[in-house]
């Protein structure tokens, strides 16, 4: 609508003024339709669930069936069936998680992986701690083997937290390589007294261990994995996978025979395995338990399957990462422990 003109004191006509009416929203006179039984369809469909890719399916059902033994007077050596966890800090995403494989689902069998994650320290200088470990499952003593090994190599890192994130951040990949050899080599040391302990030989309580250090401070992008054993690491980048860990004869977990450091960051012949690599964003970074990290290397589709669900650049929810360590491939029924690390 025009408002007329309004004259000032000299009678001279000002401008027109236009104003703009709001138009007033119809009365609403239909109620909101309440969800509907085909919308819960929908909803319930879009739930993560548990697959298998090949031709055929597993021998296993793909859900828990017996739970293990327990003992009254041992209830906190219960172990679950999974563990999940996560974090975000600075420009990375941090996703982890263990299950009870499918055979020992169907036997009643205690899951023998272990899984720790820690933080220790306050602000930028913080640093995480992913642990993972598993054992052979024919043997007594892997389950506890595992949970010992990363325990001790948690406490360790702890009490060098501040020392570690400052090598970390300068770079010092020497200092870094020894220090995280020997506390590994410490860590086999004790589990090999415990064996005697026990009365065990020690090949039958020990496990193969993967840790992964993270640093809280956004402006450090460099990542530190080392470790002893059966596991892996792998990274996807534009799209393929890398496994970073190179191949070779398998090695035993432990420390070498000799005392003298490796010739290079990855060593076979002497079992421990050291990494550190500055992340580029867009990257995810894989390290997993031996249960995953065989089908990563021996059967294509899966590690096909893994690129492209995490394609997108939004990291996947706990449950979707939990739907998607647990792909199940005919031959492959041991516990899988899996930590990944999508970089913003």
């Amino acid at each position: 609508m025009d408002v007329p003109p309004v004259r000032d004191a000299e009678g001279v006509a000002e401008s027109p003024v236009r104003r703009w009416e709001v138009p007033q929203e119809p009365e609403q006179t239909a109620a909101v339709a309440e969800p509907g039984p085909a919308d819960a369809a929908a909803a319930a469909a879009e739930r993560p669930a548990v697959r298998h890719l090949g031709d055929r399916a597993p021998t296993y059902a793909a859900e828990p069936g017996s739970l293990p033994p327990a003992d009254p007077a041992a209830l906190d050596a219960l172990t679950p069936d999974t563990v999940l966890e996560g974090a975000r800090y600075g420009t990375y995403t941090l996703r982890a998680a263990s299950l009870r494989g499918d055979s020992a689902r169907f036997r009643g069998e205690p899951r023998r992986d272990f899984l720790l994650t820690a933080r220790f320290g306050g602000g930028d200088d913080a640093l995480v701690l992913v642990a993972l470990a598993g054992g052979d499952r024919a043997a007594p003593g892997a389950a506890e083997a595992a949970a010992e090994l990363c325990r001790i190599i948690a406490a360790a890192v702890g009490r060098s937290q501040e020392r570690l994130a400052e090598d970390i951040r300068a770079g010092r990949r020497d200092a870094l390589r020894s220090g995280l050899q020997r506390l590994t080599d410490r860590g086999y040391g004790r589990l090999r007294a415990r064996a005697a302990e026990l009365g065990l030989a020690e090949e039958a309580y020990t496990a193969g261990v993967r840790g992964l250090l993270l640093p809280v401070d956004p402006e450090c992008r460099t990542r530190v994995c080392f470790g002893s054993g059966a596991g892996g690491l792998f990274r996807l980048r534009d799209g393929a996978w890398q496994d970073l860990e190179p191949a070779g004869p398998p090695a035993q977990p432990g420390p070498p025979a000799s005392s003298t450091p490796p010739a290079s960051d990855e060593d076979p012949a002497h079992g421990f395995r050291f990494r550190a690599s500055v992340a580029r964003p867009g990257d995810t970074l894989l390290l997993c338990s031996g249960g995953l990290a065989e089908p990563m290397r021996e059967e294509p589709v899966l590690p096909a399957a893994l690129a492209a669900r995490w394609a997108e650049p939004e990291p996947p929810g706990l449950a979707a990462f939990l739907a998607d360590t647990q792909l199940r491939l005919k031959g492959y029924a041991d516990d899988r422990t899996a930590a990944a690390v999508w970089e913003a």
